[in-house]
């Protein structure tokens, strides 16, 4: 009965917005599509039905609002961030497979020595640090690798544990965070980059994006796991009856299979921030064949496809594909162009602080409606550029917090980072919620005041 309650609000809401009169401006199509995303998103929150019937029904449901053909809503369904997320769900399960994750979990948990909380501070600032320079996907994906075998070590029950729902919220928060550290921390912000250039006419530099984006990560990781730890208190102090110092001596050397795929990693990572400055390297390619490497004779790493599939969320996949077909038809319907327009019309009066603090937590809550980080990139780029050049401002000092909170995705779990911990199922949608909305707000803030400090250093004020 009660998801039969809930199925009724996702349609009726979906039926007003397509009833009413859309505003001024706004495409009819992309009134279609406002409501089939606002009814997706009430049953992703919900879950009245499961997640992946939800994710394929928004995918075929386009060509019958008149919204898109089903094979341009399927072409964006299998997108390469596709392929990369299943490729990362390959690689993430390598790491269990061959017992790697155990070893990192006993060495880094070591570190910890027994502090449930302390170990939630150590997998963010991990997670952080190796994201300053590789995907936040991939590096999301080995690091939940990590924590799910700690979590079987302990017997933790999915949904039930308040460390393991930590953890796993703590993980894709920290990965976004440290992904902003450097250009070569995220694609999106390359991507960004190039806009600026294109639409602003100016260039930013790589050590003047750490200038910024540095100061962040330090500032925001240790705030963000105290933010969590508050929301989320692990039931129990201590992690009990774990020694993981002997244990981690217990296990010896690195065994040939664990040293093949540290290698193999070694070599994916080297290409994933050769990518940063090689356009030619795509990223998508390296972690596809890098997956498929593992199941190379000799290897001794996968050897059948149901080894590696064990570690695959499918439903998370399948929404991945749903939020990415969405976030496609929400820019070419004009959608999310209106959403700019409306949102920053008359913003040219205003005093820089802000602006900046406006186009800042406009762009945290966009994702909910345009969850794909390069769509919103695309989007919010050229328009906030051409508001700078009016107001006789730099470009980049409007066009750096659309690049950056472009990663700020910690309102639900919609955006390919946090999903990747989400469908395991330690945690439900609507956790994410409270403590993503406070560090969204601090975000915002160091954000916007970062930019207004270290902004006349870097001329960009």
């Amino acid at each position: 009965m009660r998801d039969l309650l809930r199925l009724g609000v996702a349609a009726t809401v979906a039926g007003v917005l397509l009833v009413l009169p859309g505003p001024p401006g706004l495409p009819p199509a992309a009134q279609r599509v406002a409501a089939l995303f606002a009814a997706c998103l009430v049953l992703w929150v919900t879950e009245a039905v499961p997640i992946a019937v939800t994710a394929l029904a928004a995918v075929v449901l386009q060509p019958l609002l008149g919204v898109a053909p089903l094979p341009a809503a399927a072409t964006n369904f299998i997108s390469p961030v596709f392929f990369f997320v299943l490729a990362m769900f390959v690689i993430a399960q390598a790491f269990t497979h061959t017992g790697l994750d155990r070893r990192f979990a006993c060495w880094l948990l070591a570190k910890a020595h027994g502090s449930t909380h302390r170990a939630v501070l150590l997998f963010m600032v991990g997670t952080a640090a190796m994201s300053t320079v590789i995907s936040d996907v991939p590096c999301c994906a080995v690091f939940m690798a990590v924590a799910l075998g700690l979590f079987d070590k302990m017997g933790l029950t999915p949904g039930r544990s308040n460390f393991a729902r930590a953890v796993m919220i703590g993980i894709p928060v920290a990965s976004l965070i440290g992904g902003v550290g450097t250009p070569a921390g995220s694609s999106i912000n390359i991507l960004g980059l190039s806009f600026i250039e294109q639409y602003g006419h100016v260039r930013v530099p790589f050590v003047h994006w750490m200038a910024i984006g540095l100061p962040m990560v330090v500032l925001l990781v240790p705030l963000a796991a105290a933010v969590i730890l508050r929301c989320y208190p692990p039931e129990h102090d201590r992690i009990e009856g774990i020694d993981f110092a002997a244990e981690l001596a217990h296990m010896g050397r690195l065994r040939p299979n664990e040293g093949r795929t540290l290698a193999l990693v070694g070599v994916m990572l080297t290409l994933w921030i050769a990518s940063s400055w090689q356009r030619d390297i795509d990223v998508v390619v390296v972690a596809v064949l890098g997956a498929a490497a593992m199941f190379l004779p000799g290897m001794g790493i996968f050897s059948s496809w149901k080894q590696a599939e064990r570690g695959t969320a499918w439903d998370a996949l399948l929404m991945i594909g749903s939020v990415t077909s969405l976030g496609a038809v929400s820019a070419s319907s004009g959608l999310a162009g209106w959403l700019v327009q409306g949102a920053l019309g008359g913003m040219d009066t205003w005093p820089t602080w802000a602006v900046l603090a406006t186009v800042s937590s406009f762009i945290v809550v966009v994702h909910l409606l345009v969850p794909v980080n390069p769509a919103i990139i695309a989007a919010m780029v050229p328009p906030i550029a051409l508001l700078a050049t009016s107001t006789g401002q730099n470009p980049a000092l409007y066009g750096l917090p659309v690049v950056f909170t472009a990663s700020c995705a910690f309102l639900l779990p919609l955006d390919a980072v946090p999903l990747v911990t989400y469908g395991k199922g330690y945690y439900r949608m609507f956790d994410m919620l409270r403590p993503g909305a406070i560090i969204s707000v601090a975000w915002v803030v160091l954000m916007t005041a970062l930019l207004l400090v270290i902004g006349p250093l870097l001329d960009l004020l």
